[in-house]
């Protein structure tokens, strides 16, 4: 009996250390870091909100009640961090000998919650009980900080995505960001645009990964996305590079590159292999007669392009392949609605699964060589 009593013990502080690591690494820790207790929790929420997406026949449908499993996994967690708390604090006072174990988990609540309903004899009992007050405290003090500056990174974020779908449309593409910017006398001002999204992805990388939870927040319109509207971002800076016949502007290629860096920061924060120098040949999603099109169709509008068309794709193709896999990978990730040139040809990319220190997404096998 003594040893079962020690073995519980040990399983009780076991479960406690774990979820205070749990807390103290997602919410605390300045970078986020995966934890088992956390990606599990938010992995089984994920695939109850793809079950019940599964009966609906609409992708408006299929948004709305994905736009619910972000705020339900947070409640959700804290939910579990609670339980934890609760249940090995209960093996800890049943390991101290003299209750059942329903008087264990009753002392356990009534510390947690400080209610008082159920008093310590003891008193190692009445140290343990502080004790677990005191944790009780600590998560809901976490718990009320955690929440608002989520909502506040969040509404920063999606500021600059419902902008973009005044100047991109809805989904957003680059086609349509050239096209308007034309039609209102706007797109030799272009580049004023990329210093406020280079400040836009670099806050977006060091909140993506300090709070994780965040890229699942879905955008309160149902077309649009962060990730999307990244993408068309960046290749609307590829393409203004590339194609464009305008002068040189550092500040594309600039915001390319922070764009390219933050995408790639997210990536491996959930396990996504990526190359840090990819080579300007590598393999890209889009293909030649789709940039050709694009190029077509900004011809027939009257905007200038560049005379060497083979160069002009080589360039392109050189910008797109920074960004091309943590661009997709990111979309199935998190899936996006169905967006030209990005979330519309994640199929090539393996669904995420669960891996020890959190979400893998696979690399393809066979990226298609255009």
């Amino acid at each position: 009996m003594l040893a079962a009593r020690i073995v519980v013990g040990l399983l009780g502080l076991f479960t406690v250390q774990a979820v205070l690591r749990s807390a103290v690494r997602t919410v605390v820790v300045p970078r986020g870091e995966s934890t088992f207790l956390t990606t599990v929790t938010y992995k089984v929420t994920r695939a109850v909100y793809v079950l019940i997406s599964k009966g609906q026949r609409s992708a408006e449908g299929r948004e709305r009640v994905f736009a619910r499993y972000a705020p339900t996994s947070l409640l959700l967690l804290t939910l579990t961090w609670a339980t934890g708390t609760i249940i090995g604090f209960a093996m800890i006072f049943w390991a101290l000998g003299g209750r059942t174990w329903r008087s264990a988990l009753s002392l356990s609540g009534s510390a947690i919650t400080t209610l008082g309903f159920h008093a310590p004899k003891a008193s190692v009992d009445t140290a343990v009980s502080v004790m677990e007050a005191l944790i009780g405290l600590g998560l809901v003090a976490l718990l009320i900080s955690f929440l608002p500056t989520i909502y506040s990174l969040f509404s920063r974020r999606e500021t600059a995505v419902v902008k973009l779908d005044v100047r991109a449309g809805s989904p957003p593409s680059a086609l349509e960001m050239l096209s308007r910017f034309h039609r209102i006398g706007w797109l030799g001002d272009i580049h004023q645009d990329w210093a406020g999204w280079e400040d836009w992805f670099t806050e977006l990388e060091e909140s993506h990964t300090s709070h994780p939870a965040l890229v699942f927040f879905r955008s309160q319109r149902p077309n649009s996305s962060w990730i999307t509207a990244a993408g068309c971002v960046l290749d609307t800076a590829a393409i203004t590079l590339a194609v464009l016949d305008q002068p040189m502007r550092p500040e594309a290629a600039v915001m390319i590159r922070a764009g390219s860096m933050a995408l790639r920061s997210i990536c491996r924060f959930f396990g996504v292999p990526v190359d840090e120098a990819p080579a300007p040949n590598a393999p890209i999603a889009i293909h030649r007669q789709e940039f050709e099109l694009l190029c077509g169709e900004l011809e027939a509008q009257g905007i200038a392009l560049v005379a060497d068309r083979e160069q002009a794709w080589r360039d392109f193709a050189g910008w797109r392949v920074n960004y091309d896999l943590p661009l997709l990978a990111l979309c199935k990730l998190v899936g996006a609605p169905s967006t030209p040139w990005s979330s519309d040809r994640v199929e090539r990319i393996h669904p995420p699964r669960l891996g020890r220190r959190g979400w893998v997404i696979d690399p393809p096998d066979t990226p298609p060589s255009w």
